[in-house]
């Protein structure tokens, strides 16, 4: 009779049993709810800020809180690249701050979906030993679905003839989204990347890392760049907003509007600092070499363009700033990961440096657009001169770098033994 009886190492707690269940929960309900999740929790917030904006500035004295709604979910969409139309112009540049949030909603909702269904499919040794594991391509793929579901049902709602979002464009950064985004998060949160990342080289895990330390120490540089800036001419963005004549409810969502259009001003930095500049207008130029604007919409952000005419004598040494920064980025990564090899170091530098380069030229592509009619339909940085530098810079930048820390860990590895 005790034969029948369970020993005490195939004993399970009621508590492992509890945290075995809460692994293997339906994936694909759960992945299709966090999908509608994901793009659901985003439009609820702009929604909301688009009724306390059309309450805000009028103290709903015209229109309908329906006016709100429809202001909110066209913002959304165009943080997912639908353009839209005001008064029959086409506005196509992306909100890329909404668009930030986006990504980040999706990426903390499909980590815990990753979590919730890390039980279903082989475990690690099996997945080690090479047997197929499709639980993050099926998650993967319901997640998108819910996403683009949403997106699809939120541009159908609230496009008019008049406004004519492009829902096509929407259900591609969808996808897109949910690709870079989400589906690298349901790999984290189930515990597959840690399985596939320890088959990877370590130097293609160290370029990797390597790339993103430039990238983000050179996104931090282009903020602080821009911010200085405009605090050194802050008196005409207070001017700016005096000729708007807003109140207080209505400066807060100029304030609020500008935190959106953030980031599209920091990559309108980095690409000034490179070296090609950008366009505020057809046929206008901001670069250090050369500034020719004409004349602009009453925004206080523009507060921190340089004045148009003969750039001072400094402005173009600021080229020089890319590779100092790729060149400390590179020497970040590698204070985590260090090597004493020469070849490793300018490997890691360089090749980091060099897709930090090409990602950046990416992202900068997603910066510009049409703002308004006539000349303002040509706003944006010059992308393919901007990648062009950024690669060539941030190379050189991440080789010099990375030889320069390589030689500090030899002489400090030297001193220790």
């Amino acid at each position: 009779m005790t034969a029948l009886l369970p020993d005490r190492e195939t004993r399970r707690s009621a508590a492992e049993v509890s945290h075995d269940l809460r692994h293997r929960r339906p994936l694909v309900l759960l992945a299709g709810l966090a999908g509608v999740l994901a793009a659901g929790g985003t439009l609820v917030v702009c929604l909301a800020v688009g009724v306390a904006g059309w309450f805000l500035t009028d103290a709903g004295a015209h229109g309908a809180p329906r006016d709100g709604l429809q202001t909110g979910a066209l913002a959304w969409l165009m943080a997912h690249g639908s353009g839209v139309r005001v008064d029959g112009v086409l506005v196509t540049v992306v909100p890329l701050g909404i668009t930030l949030v986006c990504a980040w909603a999706t990426w903390r909702t499909a980590h815990r979906l990753g979590d919730s269904v890390s039980g279903h499919g082989p475990d690690a040794d099996r997945i080690a030993d090479g047997e197929r594991d499709w639980t993050v391509l099926v998650a993967g793929l319901v997640f998108t679905a819910g996403y683009v579901g949403t997106a699809v049902l939120a541009g159908t709602l609230a496009s008019t003839p008049s406004t004519g979002p492009d829902l096509l464009r929407v259900v591609l950064w969808a996808v897109v989204l949910c690709v870079l985004c989400g589906v690298p998060a349901i790999a984290a949160g189930s515990g597959r990347a840690s399985v596939w990342g320890a088959g990877l080289p370590p130097s293609v895990v160290a370029t990797a890392a390597t790339c993103r330390s430039v990238l983000t120490t050179w996104a931090w540089v282009c903020l602080a760049f821009f911010l200085g800036a405009l605090v050194l001419d802050f008196g005409t963005a207070l001017n700016l907003v005096s000729q708007l004549g807003t109140d207080g409810a209505g400066t807060a969502l100029l304030v609020l509007v500008s935190l959106v259009l953030a980031p599209n001003a920091t990559l309108f930095s980095g690409s000034y600092l490179l070296g090609p500049g950008f366009t505020v207008g057809v046929r206008t130029i901001v670069s250090p070499a050369e500034v020719t604007v004409g004349a602009l919409p009453v925004f206080p952000m523009l507060a921190a363009l340089p004045d148009s005419g003969p750039t001072p004598g400094w402005t173009p040494w600021l080229v020089g700033l890319p590779p100092v920064v790729a060149a400390l980025g590179v020497a970040r990564a590698q204070r985590r990961r260090p090597t004493l090899r020469y070849e490793e170091g300018a490997l890691h530098g360089c090749g980091g440096g060099m897709l930090a380069g090409a990602a950046f030229g990416v992202l900068v592509s997603l910066a510009g657009g049409a703002v308004g009619p006539g000349r303002m339909t040509d706003v944006g940085p010059l992308v393919g001169s901007t990648m062009v530098h950024a690669i060539t810079a941030f190379g050189i930048g991440g080789l010099i770098g990375g030889l320069a820390m390589t030689w500090w860990q030899r002489r400090s590895s030297v001193a220790a033994a």
